[in-house]
């Protein structure tokens, strides 16, 4: 109960918030992509920067958290794409429903909320989760559409695309540039830094809202066969592949095994609907499973809260 009063409803309140601001019209159409775009281009690269650029080595090197978190987005990515197409959907289809299922919402979820559960200490290795899902999770989910796709090409081309949108990312370059500033061992100018702190500080809130605004828009009806796998494998497949893998296969401290089960069982993302929006697949699973995941993962997380926590 302590951890859904002081830790998950704060959270998901500011979703709710977003949402109501939609509904009652305070926020035009246009508001939840201008302010994702807010938070994608500006508040959360900061962030990240930030994080990475303050960080020490030793809290960077977490081979171990690496594989396990990466690898249990990787199978239920895999499992859920082959599944689909088993059952008959197009590859490029399939894996955007796989990237449904295992694209947990680090950025707009996971940073807040893992800041409010284990404190700033958990910031670092969610940077690394968050850069793990949009290079190689993303990455991987956007070959298999390339390759799926009409538009077929060769695996030159492929990758050079691929390649090519990951570098234009400003969530992948920040983190970098931020490993940059921590390997030259320069400081900050005190004037730049506090431009970025309080650029950052504007990250988690925003998101949240946008996260909101988006699911105020999402399709009302519900292809609950297809859409209910999909959710069950993010909120439950997803933390118990990694608990299984950081526990028995690769185990790691009790405490970065907590973060990377509560990281794994986060609600989808939008990463995936903006990869259906761009590839003219069917956005409304992907919009229905963001909706359901991100409400039953208010019990989900709570539960892993009280556990883990």
């Amino acid at each position: 109960m302590t951890a859904l009063a002081t830790i998950v409803l704060p959270i998901f309140a500011l979703i709710v918030a977003g949402w109501g601001a939609r509904r009652l019209n305070w926020l035009g159409p246009t508001a939840a992509r201008e302010l994702n775009r807010f938070v994608v281009w500006l508040a959360l690269p900061a962030l990240m920067f930030d994080i990475i650029a303050k960080a020490q080595w030793s809290e960077l090197y977490r081979p171990g958290f690496i594989a396990v978190f990466g690898l249990g987005c990787l199978l239920v990515f895999c499992a859920t794409t082959a599944f689909r197409m088993a059952s008959g959907a197009a590859a490029a289809d399939a894996s955007v429903d796989g990237l449904t299922a295992g694209y947990a919402n680090v950025g707009f979820i996971g940073f807040p909320l893992l800041g409010a559960a284990f404190g700033p200490t958990s910031m670092v290795p969610a940077s690394i989760a968050s850069i793990i899902t949009v290079c190689l999770l993303f990455a991987v989910a956007l070959v298999v559409v390339e390759a799926g796709s009409a538009a077929k090409g060769s695996a030159l081309s492929i990758t050079a695309k691929v390649t090519l949108a990951l570098g234009k990312n400003p969530i992948v370059i920040a983190p970098i540039a931020g490993g940059l500033m921590l390997a030259s061992g320069w400081t900050l100018p005190a004037g730049i830094d506090r431009f970025l702190t309080l650029l950052a500080s504007a990250a988690s809130p925003a998101a949240l809202v946008s996260l909101g605004l988006f699911l105020a828009g999402s399709p009302g009806k519900i292809a609950w066969p297809v859409v209910t796998p999909l959710v069950a494998a993010k909120l439950i497949g997803q933390p118990a592949a990694t608990w299984l893998l950081g526990r028995y296969l690769l185990p790691l401290p009790p405490g970065d095994l907590a973060i990377a089960v509560i990281l794994a069982a986060l609600p989808t993302g939008t990463g995936p609907y903006m990869v259906a929006d761009l590839y003219q697949r069917d956005g409304a699973i992907v919009a229905n499973g963001v909706l359901l995941s991100t409400i039953v993962s208010i019990a989900t997380v709570t539960v892993l809260l009280g556990v883990f926590a």
